[in-house]
């Protein structure tokens, strides 16, 4: 145990201060008022969401019908593609439906009272303009790189990023962009992606059993061998193989949390008229002044925008290998994926904690502790499910970004099938580091990593702004449904 806790130091003084580094750069915060910051990356994605959701004539709104009618199959076309729309958003949400979604709803409404549920849903509304921005673009500039394998297929911001630049005469930009792009998301893969959910979800399993002296205690290393086999049993058939996972994977999960969070809520049906109220009045409220305002709407902003990862670019590589044959078509199904981590999964978990009551007498209790007050309070066996749940949030993150890593790999190294497999070799190996381990500053590394990815990509959405206009103007003209 001694040599393990000094190798977790070893670990840790490395990347202290690279993480420290990149920390300042992508969490740079603006004073505002009362002593109250905001992040310049919050800022960014923000930007990227409101632009895209006027820009494009509120097409969230509008199409959000016709995308559910083309998830179920009612728009069917052939075309190149690896993997059906459904398991295209059953992966990327496989990536971005994680513990954020419980143990980060519980601090945002630790933090900035139930008004952050109501800021929450509004950002997760309008992330969806930028993510259908994204795959759109992810798709439409997707490239075949394998002539053996006709479907193997690459997209995402490494690609449309060069072609942004080209257009305009400055290609080795766009390429520099595409490589630092790349080495961000194989970062942001191994360490948020990967070591950060197997270390959590072991956290969470031992807490269930006793906690240091009970059944798992002291065996993350053993948690992490066995959870990196299952790991590795999905991923090495690559994107076919995980998409077929998560599509069975994702909406069990979901449901199985849903359900759950449901059954509090009707338990508890007497609170919902005063919860509902005290989030309204809470997110409007000026009794706290403008910094306390402020505030909750900062903290519910925040929460949506890194929940759903929409302006990262990461759903832009799973929405890539999807069969379609209009990019906008795949672009109105990847907007569906805010929708279902934000607006549903996310704001029921705030229901759930806002409604028991539990965040009004927490002791000192945040993230998953209090959401598993939150569950006990309507069934005492319930943490027990929340357990499950977040065990296959944490597995279902890191198949999906062990294939977003994969292909950022595979765009470095000109498609090297050996880089490639080396890397899900290396992947399955930080699965148990992850676990067994305690890797503060590498946890804060990656996650400044994966934040850093929106601010390429939405330079390039930007720059890109016209052309996703026209292929959705263009779509919707083709398939005769103004």
């Amino acid at each position: 145990m001694g040599e393990a806790m000094g190798i977790d130091q070893q670990i840790d003084a490395f990347f202290q201060p690279i993480a420290e580094g990149l920390s300042s750069v992508v969490f740079y915060s603006l004073p505002l008022v009362d002593g109250l910051d905001v992040k310049l990356i919050l800022l960014w994605l923000v930007a990227a969401a409101l632009f895209f959701t006027f820009y494009l004539g509120f097409a969230n709104v509008r199409y959000f019908g016709r995308a559910i009618k083309i998830l179920r199959g009612t728009y069917e076309n052939k075309s190149d593609g690896e993997i059906t729309r459904f398991q295209a958003l059953a992966t990327s949400l496989s990536g971005s439906v994680g513990l954020g979604n419980i143990a980060g709803v519980a601090i945002a409404v630790s933090i900035g009272g139930p008004g952050a549920v109501i800021w929450m849903i509004m950002m997760g509304l309008f992330s969806m303009s930028s993510k259908f921005a994204e795959v759109t673009l992810g798709v439409k500039y997707r490239q075949h790189n394998d002539p053996s394998h006709p479907d193997a297929i690459s997209g995402g911001p490494m690609y449309y990023l060069y072609e942004a630049f080209a257009q305009r005469g400055a290609a080795p930009v766009g390429k520099v962009l595409g490589i630092l792009f790349a080495v961000c998301c194989v970062g942001g893969a191994v360490g948020g992606g990967n070591m950060f959910q197997s270390n959590q979800a072991y956290s969470q399993l031992m807490n269930v059993t006793g906690g240091e002296a009970g059944l798992l205690g002291g065996y993350g290393w053993a948690f992490g061998l066995a959870l990196a086999g299952l790991v590795a049993l999905v991923i090495i058939g690559g994107i076919r193989s995980i998409a077929n996972v998560a599509g069975r994977l994702v909406p069990t999960m979901a449901g199985i949390y849903l359900l759950a969070g449901l059954v509090v809520i009707v338990i508890h049906y007497q609170n919902i008229p005063g919860a509902f109220a005290a989030m309204f009045e809470s997110a409007f409220s000026m009794e706290a002044g403008l910094g306390g305002l402020l505030g909750g709407v900062l903290v519910g902003v925040q929460r949506a925008a890194f929940s759903n990862e929409a302006g990262l670019g990461s759903a832009a590589i799973v929405h890539a290998a999807a069969h379609t044959r209009y990019p906008a078509e795949q672009g109105l199904v990847g907007m569906l994926g805010p929708f279902i981590d934000t607006v549903v999964i996310c704001t029921l978990t705030g229901l759930v904690i806002v409604i028991s009551g539990a965040y009004m007498d927490a002791e000192g209790l945040s993230g998953v502790a209090l959401t598993s007050q939150a569950m006990a309070s309507g069934v005492s066996w319930f943490p027990y499910v929340l357990a499950l749940t977040v065990f296959l949030f944490a597995f279902s993150t890191m198949i999906a970004w062990s294939y977003i890593g994969e292909k950022a790999v595979g765009y470095l190294s000109g498609e090297n099938k050996a880089a490639k497999m080396t890397f899900k070799i290396f992947f399955c190996f930080c699965v148990v580091v992850g676990a067994s381990m305690s890797l503060d500053n590498l946890i804060t590394f990656s996650d400044a990593m994966i934040l850093s990815l929106g601010i390429p990509n939405i330079l390039g959405l930007f720059m890109m702004a016209p052309i996703i206009k026209k292929e959705l103007r263009d779509y919707i003209a083709a398939t005769s449904e103004a």
